[in-house]
Parts: structure tokens; sequence; C-alpha cells
């Protein structure tokens, strides 16, 4: 994965594809009996009046649905998930793909039981965004990355570029809002522009050129001459008008705020500031002033003012309206944040799709920066979201969804075939679940009602966000809730049948493990994990120990042969790739960690013939081999670094000694609870030798460590 910028690399796919500003074919099919409806697609043109619609239906909703697409989703083949990720470093890798890429779709669908109708009504919008930078001067412009499968997965489905590019909403998170109006706070509390001595400092004009000698003066007899003509109560405008000096047809009188002004016109950058220096030295009833009028370039005056007192007043006013014009700027900047405002506010139950990196998503693009540890997270986004479902939690969760799922079936358009038959109108499906009672979905879009839609528009936001409704509406009433029962202002997150399933996610559904967003914690009585295929004996991170700089092609299984030789037949109970530099390697005893790695400091050391001989000898031929206990890994992974090979990876992070331990101490641990706890980083490095010397031995101290055991599961299709 190569870093691109996104106009060029969005530009050719959609090229490749065909695609054209709001395609006509993107379309929502409906039933025979329908006509067909177009996604409801909102763009930075039609934003505001879609807000306030969106706003009352959010209001009524029972819950809403949402959906991202994004620009990527792993930076490095190494910072995939893995089944060898401990619950913290997993959220580390979510953590680097949420600040890497940028969400270009989203997708809200808020639903309402209708009791008349017995039906829900959704409302899908289909949000193009772009993180433009609407605030001239605020930083450098924002940058992302882009993965190429993941582009060419959007263009597959017919995704529209341009709208998303030249058309997409724009938005500030609420630290970047907090962080501009701080600046601008700052900004001008430090200006003292409107005392007369700071005036009297700022005109010191160093005239060197003859050029701006000669325009000065000229500018001094000119500005004069008006204000002289006012003070007398006599008409120089057409005076000033007439002269035979070639500045007098850039000058022309007007009012501001009730004062005598002259509007300088056509005047260059430099021309402009000798005339400020000249009006501060020599006119101390006239200002100079910068004011923003019909058009959006500021327009430039000096005014009269009647004492030094008017001066100083006149000058706070024109201060306070580009404060308040700057305030309003910086607000209307917001955009998109709007939705996530509105959703926040009103605490609705949000329902998501395996959302757990669409969360975090939402966090750093509106929110502000991801804490740099789950357990900070998922406490942070119960202050912004405190009822969330992950219906892929809730299929994987319930026997009876298992059963009709089976096994990888939990993808969101499988579910929403099998679950909503009457929606999709499958044949196969209704028979299947004939004997179960279907809810109803009208859509409405524009003030138009529609049913039976099928999956026509999958992997467009919009219409994802309407399959997870769907399915959440469904799941709902397989497990026993009675809408025809539902009272309006009755809250569904307080209905005892969903009560297990909120706020609980899956951090990772590689390995089954659903974390509770109310304590950071994950449920010992999590039952997905059954419904995964154990693919490795059980994980003791403290008994791993990660290799990089391999020599190439150096397969797993010579890795174990290796270092059985060494510590025996069952020492090596796994070992896992990352990428074809670096693999971990996971020992049947945590002493063997420290040996293994004192043992190769050792050979290393040595460069006798008894080191070439030793069976370590082909995992470490070359030199060049590094090894370090687990807590390393993390290290590496918490880095906001992203280079494609993780021996690179580590090399750019400055991991730069070939030998690493930290020994962790085992405490007693509650099986069912996985997260691990660390104490404050203790860690100690040694210098690199030089390369024609053999490195210099070094001790660590060790380092407390909460070990995490249960059993890791097979990967299985999203």
């Amino acid at each position: 994965m190569k870093k691109y910028f996104l106009v060029r690399a969005m530009t050719e796919a959609q090229a490749r594809n065909g695609t054209q500003l709001f395609p006509s074919n993107r379309s929502l099919c409906t039933s025979s009996n329908s006509s067909d409806l177009a996604l409801k697609n909102v763009t930075k043109s039609n934003f505001e009046p879609a807000l306030a619609e969106l706003r009352s239906h959010v209001r009524e909703a029972d819950f809403v649905s949402i959906d991202l697409e994004m620009t990527g989703v792993t930076s490095a083949p190494w910072r995939e998930s893995f089944e060898f990720d401990r619950s913290d470093i997993r959220y580390l890798k979510v953590k680097d793909s949420a600040e890497k890429f940028a969400v270009v779709q989203f997708g809200v669908c808020p639903f309402r039981w209708d009791s008349k109708n017995h039906s829900f009504i959704a409302h899908p919008h289909n949000f193009y965004i772009f993180p433009r930078q609407e605030i001239p001067g605020d930083g450098p412009s924002n940058e992302f990355s882009c993965q190429t499968t993941s582009l060419d997965f959007l263009a597959k489905y017919q995704f529209d570029f341009n709208a998303c590019i030249y058309e997409g909403i724009s938005y500030l998170s609420r630290s970047q809002e907090e962080e501009a109006l701080t600046r601008l706070n700052s900004v001008y509390k430090d200006e003292t522009s409107d005392s007369l001595s700071s005036l009297k400092a700022a005109a010191d004009p160093q005239l060197v050129r003859m050029a701006d000698i000669l325009f000065a003066e000229r500018m001094k007899i000119k500005i004069g001459e008006w204000r002289a003509g006012l003070l007398h109560n006599t008409n120089k405008e057409s005076e000033l008008q007439g002269s035979s000096i070639d500045i007098n047809q850039n000058l022309q009188t007007t009012f501001f705020k009730l004062r005598p002004a002259l509007v300088l016109n056509a005047l260059t950058s430099r021309q402009l500031r000798l005339t400020e220096l000249v009006t501060i030295k020599h006119f101390e009833d006239l200002a100079y002033v910068h004011v923003t009028g019909e058009t959006s370039c500021p327009q430039p005056l000096v005014v009269y003012t009647e004492s030094t007192e008017d001066r100083d007043l006149l000058m706070r006013e024109i201060k306070d309206s580009r404060r308040k014009a700057a305030v309003t700027k910086i607000k209307a900047a917001v955009g998109f944040r709007h939705v996530i405002d509105l959703l926040s506010t009103e605490r609705k139950l949000i329902v998501g799709h395996n959302c757990f990196l669409d969360m975090a998503h939402i966090y750093k693009k509106f929110i502000g920066p991801l804490p740099s540890a789950v357990e900070e997270y998922v406490l942070e986004v119960q202050k912004h979201f405190p009822y969330i479902v992950d219906t892929k939690v809730l299929l994987n969760s319930d026997s009876s969804f298992l059963h009709l799922v089976k096994k990888g079936s939990t993808s969101l358009s499988k579910a929403f075939t099998l679950l909503c038959p009457q929606i999709v109108s499958s044949s196969i499906s209704s028979i299947v679940l004939a004997d179960k009672p279907r809810i109803k979905v009208e859509v409405h879009v524009d003030n138009k009602r529609f049913s039976n839609w099928n999956s026509g528009a999958k992997h467009e936001a919009g219409y994802d966000a309407f399959m997870t409704g769907c399915v959440f509406a469904q799941a709902c009433t397989d497990l026993g809730i009675d809408f025809s029962r539902h009272e309006p202002d009755v809250n569904l997150v307080d209905n005892e049948k969903l009560q297990k399933y909120i706020n609980h996610l899956y951090l990772s559904w590689i390995n089954g493990d659903i974390i509770d967003l109310r304590t950071g914690k994950f449920p010992a009585d999590s039952l997905s994990s059954t419904n995964l295929k154990q693919r490795y004996p059980k994980i003791l991170f403290s008994n791993i120990v990660i290799l990089w700089d391999l020599p190439s092609k150096l397969r797993a299984r010579e890795i174990k042969e290796c270092m059985s030789k060494v510590f025996g037949v069952d020492s090596v109970t796994s070992v896992f790739h990352l990428d074809e530099t670096a693999a971990f390697v996971q020992l049947s005893k945590q002493e063997f960690v420290s040996r293994l790695l004192e043992l190769k400091d050792t050979l290393e050391q040595k460069y006798d013939p008894i080191s070439v001989l030793h069976p370590l000898a082909k995992i470490l031929e070359g030199g060049r081999t590094r090894a370090a206990s687990y807590e390393i890994y993390k290290e590496i992974c918490s880095s906001p670094i992203s280079e494609f090979l993780f021996s690179d990876q580590a090399e750019a992070v400055g991991i730069e000694w070939r030998t690493r331990l930290l020994e962790p101490i085992v405490e007693v641990a509650n099986q069912g609870d996985k997260i691990s706890s660390f104490s404050q980083d203790r860690r100690e490095t040694c210098p690199r030798n030089n390369a024609t010397g053999p490195p210099s031995r070094c001790h660590f101290p060790s380092e407390e460590l909460v070990d995490s055991f249960y059993p890791v599961q097979a990967q299985l299709s999203k």
C-alpha cells in the first residue's frame, strides 16, 4: 500500500469505470410494483435543508443505523489484525487505520415505528464528505492515505468520486474547532492596534527606494488635502479626481460607520503599506482600516474620526467585527459534524455492523485525537454515544441466529438476505423463514414512500445503513420484542431483551473478542467465540518472542526445527509470520524467552566455529536478525509510522539494538477478562555496535505484565 494524492487516485479509478457525477444507475431498486428511487445523496449544495430534515427524523426515531465508506483499512500488511495480537495492540491497529485513512461517504438512516401501519419508516441519507480546508491559513492542508484495493472496491460499485471531491461536505472536529477559536481569541487578545502608542510605534517606515519616498510624500499631500477639505467643510472630491497626479484617480470619498472615508483603489500591497504608515505617522485623527465589503476582498480605507477616543472606538468596532466574522467562518466550517453532534445530543440508539472501526473513525474525524489506550477510548466514546449495538455481535451471540446464518454468513449483505426476505424479495429465503413474523419497512425519501427494496445499491453507505437497520429490526423481532406494543414514548434501549447486546462491540472479529464499552473489559461469556474455529493453541503473550530481519525465505517449519534442537521437541508451541521479514515464536515455557534472547546475544558475540555450527545459526545467518519480547511489538505498533515491511518499520521507529528483553511478571488473572494492564514503561536501550564488530551485551529491567489467557480463533470473512 502506498500513499497517493486522493484526487489522482480517485480520478484514475473513476476513469477506468466510467462513472459520472451522480450517475443515474445508482438507485435503490424497488419491486415491480414500485417506481425506481434514487438514494438520497447529500452534498454541500443541499446539506442545509437535508440537515434540517434529518433533525426531525432523528428526534422521532427509535434507533439510527450508520455505515461508513473509507479510503483504506490497513496501512501496511503487518498492521492487519492477527490472532497473535493482544487486545491493546488490536486497538492500536484500529487507531492507526482511523488516523491514516479518510471517510468519503457516511450513511445515516433513522428508523421510526409506525404503530398505525405496523411498520418501520426509514429515512436513508447518503452523505458525501471530504476533509476540505475551509479556514484559510489554518495550518497545512489535510492529508490522508489511500489503499488501492479500497478505491478499486468503491469503483467496482460505481462510487461517485467526483461528487466526493467536488461536492463533498467538509468538517471540523470538536477539538479542531476549539483550537481554531483559541488561536483566534489569542490573536485578537494580543492585538493592541487600537492604542495610540502602538500605532506610533508601528509607523517607522524604512524608506530607501526613491519611488517609495515620492509615493509616500504624494500620499501625505493628498490625504492632507482631503482632510483639510473635510475640516473646512468644502468639497475637494472633484479637485482630487481632476488632479494631474496619477494616484489621484484611485481615491474617492465615501462614508464608513457614519464617518467620512477615503477609498483606496487599485494600489499595490506595498503602496497600501506605505499609505498606512503615512496615515499613522502624520494624522492622529485619521485611521487606516481594512473592511470587508460586498466582495470577499477587504477594502482599504482612510477614515476621518473626530478625536483620538473616536478613532480608538472605531478600531475596536472593526476588530470586534473581524472577530465575529472569523468566528462565523469557523462555525460554518463545522460542516458535516453537525450530523454527529445531532446523534450525540439526541442520545439515540446507534446501530452498526461490525462497527468498532466505524466508531473509531467517527471519534477521530469529528470529536478529537484518539486516546492511546483502549480503556480510555471506550470511556470517551460512551460520553458521546451511550447506546451502541453491533448487529454482527447480535447475530453471533444467539443460537437461533447462528443456526440460521451458519458459518461465515454474518456479513451484512448475507444477513440482510437471510433475515429480511420480505424486503429483498428472495423466494428461497422466504420459504426458509415462512414460519417467522417478518417486519415491514417503508422508505421515505423526499416525501415519497416506497417498500420492497432489494440490495441494488449495496456498498453505498446510505443503503448499507438501511440494510443494517433492517437486520437489527428483524433480529429484535426474532428475540421476542413485540413492536406492535411499542409505545412512542418508550425508549428501545430500556428493553430487557436488548440489554446484553447494548455497547458490546467486536474489537476483533478474527479473535472473536467482544469489548464492553461501558467497562473496557471483555465479557467472559462471549458466545461468539464458540462459533469460530480454534487454529492455534492457547496464547501466552509472555512466552512469545518476535524475530525480524530474518534470513530471506526462512519458513516457519525451519524456525521451529532450529529452536526445538535447542530447547526440546515440544518447546515451540507455534510460529506465525507477520510478513516476509518477521515472525512470532511462542515457546512452551516463559523462561525459554530470556534463555533464547541471551543465547542469541552470546552466539553473536563469539563468532567462533561452535557458534557457526549451533542450531540457531540458520536463524542468525547474516548477523542482522533482531529479537525481542512481545512488549517491543506493542512499542512498534504504537508508532504513527507505517512502513510496508515490519523490519523497515522497526528501523524507522528507532529500534536499533539486536536483542532486547523485557521480563514479564505474570500475575493471576481472571480467565474471562482478556484485557492486559501494564506498569509505567521502564525501558533501557542498548546502543547498536559498528557493523564490523559484535554487539555488546545488554541487560534490561523487568516490566510488570498481566498476561492474557484465551483461545485464539481462525480468521473468517467479515
